[in-house]
């Protein structure tokens, strides 16, 4: 069983301005602490093998200047591959527009791993996004990366799941529920969202990852 209260508390969730190849960008920026080696969790992060257990099927050239798809997700070139410390490449999401994605490692007082995921997109394309249809695109991405990192913490207490299926649990919509509730609060502490926006950017993130069935439940 999942703790959810505390797999929600264990993220610290937060809107940055990270900056992209072109240009000004704005990102989530989520940071955690594994219990883990930081050796463990950098090769969770970058063995085709591992991260097929927590994230999804990975094919392509792994190396730096070489490409990565995973199965039914994202592709994209990997940029940097410093190990054992940080991991940055492009992600793009079939023929659309290419983001960033930096993965940062470093080691603990206590033999643990504080791990950061920053996501950034351009600058431009995301205000036009707010502007069109509000923030719940982004609580939906700072959303679908918790579940990932939650994936990866069962992942490296040795708790085996299908990456395809294994977020269909309760506890697991729950948690994502919960989640987009707290980017929700990220985002309004950042962009000054007002209450009624907010609450209507993370209902609608809440149905994709927990929808309601046709009697409303």
């Amino acid at each position: 069983m999942i703790d959810v209260i505390n797999q929600v508390n264990a993220v610290h969730r937060e809107i940055g301005d990270q900056p992209v190849s072109t240009g000004a960008g704005r990102s989530v920026l989520l940071r955690r602490t594994y219990d883990a080696a930081i050796e463990d969790v950098w090769g969770a992060c970058t063995e085709p093998d591992r991260i097929g257990r927590w994230l999804g099927p990975v094919s392509g050239d792994l190396r730096p200047g070489g490409t990565f798809q995973l199965e039914g997700n994202a592709g994209g070139e990997i940029l940097r591959c410093e190990e054992p410390h940080l991991l940055k490449v492009t992600w793009t999401m079939g023929g659309g527009m290419a983001t960033e994605v930096e993965v940062r490692l470093s080691a603990g007082e206590d033999g643990d791993t504080v791990f950061e995921l920053e996501h950034a997109s351009p600058a431009e394309f995301v205000d036009e996004m707010l502007r069109a249809y509000g923030p719940g695109g982004t609580i939906g991405i700072g959303a679908g990366w918790d579940l990932a990192l939650l994936g990866l913490d069962l992942h490296l207490r040795g708790e085996g799941l299908d990456p395809a299926t294994w977020e269909n649990a309760p506890e697991v919509k729950e948690f994502a529920v919960r989640s987009s509730q707290a980017w929700g609060q990220a985002i309004q502490a950042a962009w000054g969202t007002s209450d009624d926006d907010i609450a209507a950017a993370v209902a609608f993130a809440t149905q994709h990852y927990a929808p309601h069935d046709e009697t409303g439940h």
